[in-house]
């Protein structure tokens, strides 16, 4: 009896060992588990890994879902329910990085759209408009308009004078006292202008820059303070600030990587892509996305890029 005992705690060890390396692979390959254990383990990079952003200690996809294409009058042309399937698709496909802003048709959709989704999975990034009398009223806004007790990051939006962090300073300070509450766990800028986008690294306020980049300078930052900066710039500039903004252990997400909408040929957004993704300063990227095809499509090009980087 001793033996047969002896023999069926070996079985039972074997089978623990066998199950446990099991979940131990399988942990690896899934996007939640750390970049430099699913990069020892040879596991390739991909568009829904889990960054880090920065030093701030956030995680979040690599590739996010943006709600803001035209200030989201394409992501909502469908109507509400689509708006809803999408992010619940882009979810399942891996995507936990939503963006929006007040000013977006979407910002009063995001609230359905996350319902029954695991909200300490998902990242949540909006944006502030102008510079309200109570700053701190309008956050509060935020976080009871998406039925959640904290956003994960909150930008100051479109700034494009290389003066901005004196003008919107008591913007600023009500951002970090909604901090202190908890009501933000991040706080940075989306920038218009390379006056801007060099004030803000310049800070010691800013913990997020939302940046426009792409190869082929389009819709990206100048020195002319524009907020549409139709017009091509050199990009080796912006890369410079974003390498400093990264040196800083400041979190850098890359947008307008399609260049606002306008790289239609697939050409084009490949190289972006790719211009992108081997950027290492550059923690994720945003891309808005209206259908389905579109979230697979970002994915797959991401992943391509990732491989051959």
């Amino acid at each position: 009896m001793k033996k047969s005992h002896s023999k069926h705690n070996n079985i039972n060890r074997r089978q623990f060992i066998h199950a446990s390396a099991a979940l131990a692979g399988a942990a690896l390959l899934s996007p939640w588990a750390l970049p430099e254990l699913r990069a020892a383990a040879g596991v390739k990079r991909t568009a829904v890994d889990q960054v880090t952003l920065g030093k701030t200690g956030i995680k979040l996809s690599r590739l996010g879902i943006g709600t803001g294409s035209d200030n989201g009058h394409i992501q909502t042309a469908r109507g509400k329910d689509a708006f809803i399937e999408l992010i619940h698709y882009a979810y399942d496909r891996g995507i936990t990085y939503i963006d929006t802003a007040e000013s977006y048709d979407t910002f009063d959709l995001i609230a359905d759209a996350i319902k029954g989704l695991p909200r300490e999975k998902l990242f949540i990034q909006s944006k502030m408009d102008g510079r309200p009398d109570d700053v701190l009223a309008v956050i509060d806004h935020h976080r009871k308009t998406f039925n959640t007790d904290y956003i994960d990051s909150l930008l100051v939006h479109c700034m494009t004078r290389g003066n901005w962090t004196d003008q919107w300073k008591r913007v600023m300070d009500g951002f970090d006292k909604a901090q202190e509450r908890k009501w933000i766990r991040a706080k940075g800028v989306s920038c218009h202008s390379l006056l801007a986008l060099r004030a803000a690294i310049a800070s010691d306020w800013t913990e997020v820059h939302l940046v426009r980049v792409n190869p082929q300078g389009a819709y990206t930052d100048g020195e002319v303070a524009d907020w549409n900066g139709k017009i091509q710039h050199d990009i080796s500039p912006v890369i410079q600030e974003i390498k400093t903004a990264h040196a800083k252990g400041r979190g850098v997400i890359g947008m307008k990587i399609f260049g606002n909408g306008t790289f239609t040929d697939l050409a084009d957004r490949e190289k972006s892509v790719r211009f992108a993704m081997a950027c290492k300063e550059i923690d994720a990227v945003v891309i808005g996305f209206k259908s389905k095809e579109e979230i697979d499509g970002g994915i797959e090009l991401i992943n391509r890029a990732l491989a051959e980087a």
